[in-house]
């Protein structure tokens, strides 16, 4: 298994953690400290050795931060992980805030007293973060002070090491692009934005521009290390050789200068010590590294990371192994729904069935000969109530049985060396009432409105969220997360910048892969989200029209569960879309799998009418 169901958080731990924290904070003259869940890279997976957040406070979602102060603690997240955090946090402890509507910055005008002196690791704090934290403690004349090392870790007696995961070659048949073209454009970007080198602290960066990929973290095939592109000259790539074989340190070899992470500081101090000018993207790039260049007396210039917009805009080899890795994913989906529509009622738990859906994927991938890397990301296996917990992970203290007449929610995904995958299912054990019924098809109206759209060049994801909410909203429902997110090629199943969501400001464009996730929660009762990946399509001419527009090819194949779907609810329109994809469903995936697995299938994709 890929996927540990282990109780990882310790509510217990919180009062005992955070007092010695404070006795730190007393003796570096600190009123508080700030705690993110990142790393050094900024990114949704760390390593072990970077859980902080999750050491301190008990909670293990992928977003958050902690603001421990003399007499308070506090733990902001976001709403996919309101429920969560109040669970795993101890509530004596921890007041939780909203990540969105009070964060930090925020909280700490409204309640600092004046002077305050808030710490923080700047390694683990963007240029840009930063910027908004000195600004909002201005106005209170407080000031924001970079710790020397990390606070929490003088006091985590039991850290576990730097991981050392073997890294390998994205070989071009796959990526569709040598390494060395990328880095030319990537060299021409830092020359174009006005810099003499640039730092990628993305680990999918370096992924994507030197064409390999890594072991490092949980569920995502990054290498973890920096890269230093200047606009001419050859590259300088900081990356433990200890995760190289000799193949792979060869070819890196030839294209660029192999340091250790370590000499990362010393070598920005050389360059920018030289009066060069350095490029920080301020949304991912570490403050630390402003600091040192700043500590040489030098300015930087604020430049977007070069590979993030390329890395997004998928090549045609690209695209073609993400629609190659869905069937597989579908087929593997098919014989997972098939075998659950049999099993009765009271008999399966959460864990059982999220085993049961990776050794489905293990086995389609041994049969095609593109067998699974890994899971995208830990599946959220949530039956009835625990549905309505956004980013619920089953343990073996929260496992529940999959109960009769319950709604069960399966978020997963895939990872193969030719494609990503992530898609949703909400599915009835048993038999629905009304009102699931209702709110299934109304988050279904909003994925097909989503998957219908045709819209001009330009657009954002700002400017399409609300097609997905707009039956819900007719009803007085919505729902607490964006509508879709970015997908790695064989990388991170959250990948930006672009993104479906109200501060979705990236425009999109053809080649882009997204998800297409509208959802509904009830607490306490059940969840609902339909999820499935879109490509965006090039613009092309509509009948009649004057304005070529984009539209969306889906890539996601699997079955809808037709019994949830109240059909009055569809206009003519939603469900022909509906009828049409699964047709394509049964027409692609039926010739893939087994004779009672097809004949479920067949049944499954029957037409609505």
């Amino acid at each position: 298994m890929f996927q540990s169901f282990e109780v990882t958080a310790d509510p217990s731990q919180g009062v005992a953690r955070v007092a010695r924290l404070r006795e730190t904070l007393e003796r570096a003259g600190l009123d508080g400290y700030l705690v993110p869940r990142a790393d050094e890279h900024q990114g949704e997976y760390v390593a072990a050795c970077s859980e902080r957040l999750a050491w301190l406070t008990g909670f293990t979602g992928s977003a958050g931060v902690a603001l421990i102060l003399r007499d308070k603690a506090l733990l902001f997240v976001d709403g996919r992980y309101t429920l969560q955090a109040s669970e795993q946090a101890d509530p004596g402890t921890f007041t939780i805030e909203s990540l969105v509507d009070n964060p930090p910055r925020d909280w700490m005008v409204s309640n600092l007293a004046a002077g305050a002196r808030i710490g923080f690791d700047p390694w683990l704090h963007t240029v840009g973060e930063v910027r908004g934290l000195e600004k909002a403690l201005a106005k209170i004349d407080g000031q924001l002070v970079p710790s020397d090392g990390n606070l929490v870790d003088d006091i985590w007696n039991e850290r576990p090491t730097a991981p050392l995961g073997q890294a390998r070659i994205q070989p071009k048949e796959l990526a569709g692009e040598l390494a060395s073209q990328k880095l030319e454009r990537l060299a021409e970007a830092v020359r174009q934005g006005g810099a003499d080198f640039t730092v990628l602290t993305d680990p999918s960066s370096l992924a994507w521009a030197f064409n390999i990929r890594g072991s490092d973290v949980p569920h995502t095939p990054l290498a973890l290390g920096f890269a230093i592109v200047p606009e001419s000259g050859r590259p300088l790539l900081f990356l433990d050789k200890r995760k190289l074989d000799r193949e792979t340190e060869a070819y890196l070899t030839q294209l660029a200068e192999l340091m250790p992470p370590s000499m990362l500081d010393d070598e920005v101090k050389r360059l920018t010590g030289n009066g060069k000018r350095i490029g920080l993207d301020p949304v991912l790039a570490a403050d630390k590294l402003r600091l040192i260049a700043e500590g040489e007396g030098m300015e930087t210039v604020d430049l977007a990371d070069p590979a993030r917009l390329p890395r997004a805009i998928k090549n045609m080899t690209e695209l073609a192994g993400a629609r190659a890795a869905h069937r597989r994913d579908g087929a593997a989906m098919a014989r997972f729904l098939s075998w659950l529509d049999t099993q009765a009622p009271g008999t399966l738990t959460e864990i059982a069935v999220a085993e049961k859906l990776e050794a489905c994927r293990a086995t389609t991938g041994e049969e095609t000969q593109m067998p699974l890397r890994d899971i995208s990301f830990d599946t959220i296996s949530g039956a009835g109530p625990n549905g309505a917990i956004i980013h619920y992970r089953v343990t073996t203290r929260t496992n529940r049985t999959l109960g009769k007449n319950e709604l069960y929610l399966v978020d997963s995904g895939a990872q193969y060396e030719d494609g990503t995958t992530d898609i949703t299912r909400t599915v009835i054990i048993g038999a629905p009432d009304a009102e699931m019924r209702d709110r299934f098809t109304r988050v279904l109206k909003g994925m097909i409105a989503i998957s219908r759209l045709r819209f001009p060049q330009g657009t954002r994801g700002a400017d399409i969220d609300a097609f997905a909410r707009h039956a819900l909203w007719q009803a007085g429902l919505d729902y607490a997360h964006g509508t879709g997110h970015g997908v790695g090629s064989y990388l991170s199943v959250h990948e930006g910048p672009q993104r479906i969501a109200k501060t979705g400001m990236q425009k999109l464009e053809a080649g882009m892969i997204l998800s297409n996730e509208p959802g509904y929660y009830k607490p306490g009762a059940y969840g609902i989200r339909l999820e499935n990946l879109i490509v965006v399509e090039p613009a092309t001419p509509v009948a009649g029209g004057e304005i070529p527009m984009h539209g969306f090819e889906t890539l996601t194949l699997a079955p809808l569960d037709r019994r949830l779907v109240d059909k009055a609810l569809l206009d003519e329109g939603e469900r022909a879309w509906l009828d049409a994809y699964h047709a394509r469903v049964l027409s692609e995936i039926g010739p893939m799998v087994e004779e009672d697995v097809r004949a479920w299938l067949e049944e499954a994709t029957a037409p609505l009418s």
